[in-house]
This record gives C-alpha cells, structure tokens and sequence, in this order.
C-alpha cells in the first residue's frame, strides 16, 4: 500500500504530528533541515534523529513517490520532465533557465476539465487532483537534477502553470506554497511565485483574502465573452464581468500587481481590434496590471489554430502600449522539446 509523500506536511504539521506521536518540538526542525536543506532522499540518512522517530516516518510517509519517466533536455537549457506517480499516472514537470535563476513550472492535476480548445493539458481530462507532497515533490526531484550538477544552483522561481487549475486544488496549492516558502526550507520568495488561474472567481477573491504575497496571472486570452468563450469554455459559467469583478476585489484587498496572460491565435484572437478591446477591458487596472502576450505553440490536436505572425504579435503590442498598457512578448523555452503544456505526457499517453 502506497504512503503519502512526507513534503506533503508544512512544517506546523510536522511539528504536530510529531509531538502527537511522542516526540520532541525540536526533531521537526531536524527531520526539515535533511529534506530541505540537505535533500536527502532516504530516511536512513537523517543521521542525528532517533531511530525511533525514523521508523514512524518511515511506517507512515514516503520521500520519493514520483518516478522519473521520460527528460528531455532542450538547446536552450530548459529540461522537460515526465514523472509516474504511484497510481501510475503521468505529470509534467518543466526546468528553465533564465538570466535571473533557475524556474520550474509545477502541475497540479492529474490532466484538466477546464477545456481551452487551444491547450494540450486539456486533451486528457482530469483524473485526480495531486497532493501538496506530490507538487512539493516536483520541485525537489528537480533541484537534486540541479544538485547533481555539481555547481550549487538552486531553484529560485516557481511558476504554477503546468498541466491543471491549480485553484480547483486550492487547499493543496496553499499547503504547497507554505513548504516552498518556508525561511527554514527550500526559502523560495513569495515574489519569485507565480499562480496563473483560468479564472476561477470565487478563488481569486479567496486567494486575495490568504494574503500570501505570491503573484497572480489571469489566463485571458480573449477580450470579450464570445470569443472568450468560443476558446475557453469555462467563460460560460463565469463571464468576464464576474472575473474582473473578483480581480477588483484582489487589486483592492492585495494592492499586488496582476498578469493577464494572452496567448496570440492567428486570425482568432490577435487583431488590432482585439487588442484595442482589451485595452480599454482594463483601462481602469493599467497601474497595477501587465499584459503578458505569449506565442502559440501549435498543438496536433488543435490543428484549428496557428501561430499569429511576428507582424501581428508586433501590432498587438504597439497597439497596447500607445493606450498605455504595460506589456510584453514571452521569451519561448524548450521550442525544441514539445514544448507545449501537455504535450509530452499526451503523446506518451497515446504511445502506450
């Protein structure tokens, strides 16, 4: 029978299960700083705790529940993992290097109900929601890949857009952020994190209210409801009135800066006209808002769209900046290694 991954616990629960076991206050913080700070990957290794404590961690918790299936390594440094679970399902997992540090995008679910026409996590439908420990995990197999490097780089940022809503995960995703933001931990600020949403309103406003000072990026991708739902089907059920009206209240509660991500569709979405929409769509948040416009990668599946040209992309750009909206084009990582979310675990999935 399978254990629950031991990174799945903050470090307040650690600390009471621990002392609701029998044990001291102070073997938390041992049993913490060998996962986190010497990244051991047995429990044996934790050479200062009492066998005692060890063996009850080792009844009760795994520290390695996810296999590593598939890595490709890109040109440009980005490192693309496929992970098995314990069940046996597959997530991706993706490693970019920038000028700033190392990033890793993280995914949430198992698969994805949302329904973008445009995205390939949406191409297997939602299975299960991960655990915490399960998201943690990811973050830790990737930084003992960087360990065994051997040049003493660390993850330093943390993107949550992998395959899944991470707000129809919202406990798990709170629990993950406490972990990685732990000062005694892994220390990853909340300002090198970034949650992207399809835009679950309700969520927004309750994340607003966690006042977790992580960011926050909206999946825009259309500037009005018909062609936001004709690509995004969830735009039905909460209209782009009910999801601005959730980002006034986390502008207003938060005072935080917000990304909307607008992925450019060739003759669907990436008009001058859109753009314009768009820009007056948020006029009223142009001081705390930016506009991430980002480059399809073309999906076999989605044969219906194509990649907006580098003449539109430009338009689409100048058009928002001259009505004051602070944007930009997103560098493109791992071009070369399906880059698209979903991507490699669909085809592995379909290769069976």
């Amino acid at each position: 029978m399978s254990k629950p991954s031991i990174y799945g616990l903050t470090f307040e629960q650690l600390t009471d299960w621990l002392i609701e076991h029998g044990h001291k206050k102070f073997r938390a913080q041992q049993v913490w700083d060998w996962l986190y700070q010497k990244r051991v990957k047995d429990f044996s290794e934790m050479t200062n705790v009492k066998k005692d404590c060890l063996q009850l961690l080792e009844e009760h918790y795994d520290i390695q529940t996810l296999e590593e299936h598939v890595k490709q390594e890109s040109k440009d440094g980005t490192v693309k993992f496929l992970f098995r679970l314990q069940d046996g399902n597959l997530i991706e997992t993706v490693l970019m290097k920038h000028k700033y540090g190392y990033s890793v995008c993280v995914t949430t679910q198992v698969g994805c109900n949302i329904g973008c026409s445009f995205c390939a996590s949406g191409l297997l439908k939602k299975n299960r929601d991960l655990s915490s420990g399960e998201i943690v995990e990811q973050i830790m197999n990737v930084q003992h890949y960087l360990d065994g490097l051997g040049q003493e780089q660390r993850v330093s940022h943390i993107v949550v857009m992998g395959i899944g809503e991470p707000f129809d995960n919202f406990e798990n995703l709170i629990d993950f952020l406490d972990v990685v933001k732990d000062q005694k931990g892994l220390a990853i600020g909340a300002r090198h994190i970034t949650v992207s949403t399809s835009g679950l309103a309700d969520k927004v406003r309750k994340f607003a209210d966690v006042h977790s000072q992580v960011n926050l990026a909206i999946s825009l991708h259309a500037p009005n409801n018909e062609l936001r739902s004709q690509i995004m089907k969830l735009n039905r059920a909460i209209p782009i009135e009910k999801l601005m009206d959730a980002i006034d209240y986390y502008l207003e509660k938060t005072n935080r800066r917000i990304t909307f991500e607008y992925i450019l569709l060739k003759d669907v979405n990436d008009k001058k006209e859109h753009a314009l929409e768009l820009a007056e769509l948020i006029a009223d948040k142009r001081k705390l808002s930016y506009v991430n416009l980002i480059p399809y990668n073309p999906v076999d599946e989605h044969g219906q769209y194509q990649r907006s040209t580098n003449e539109a992309i430009r338009t689409f750009f100048d058009t928002l900046k001259k009505k004051g909206i602070n944007c930009g084009v997103r560098l493109e990582h791992g071009t070369d290694i399906d880059a698209a979310c979903g991507q490699l675990r669909s085809k592995q999935i379909k290769a069976k």
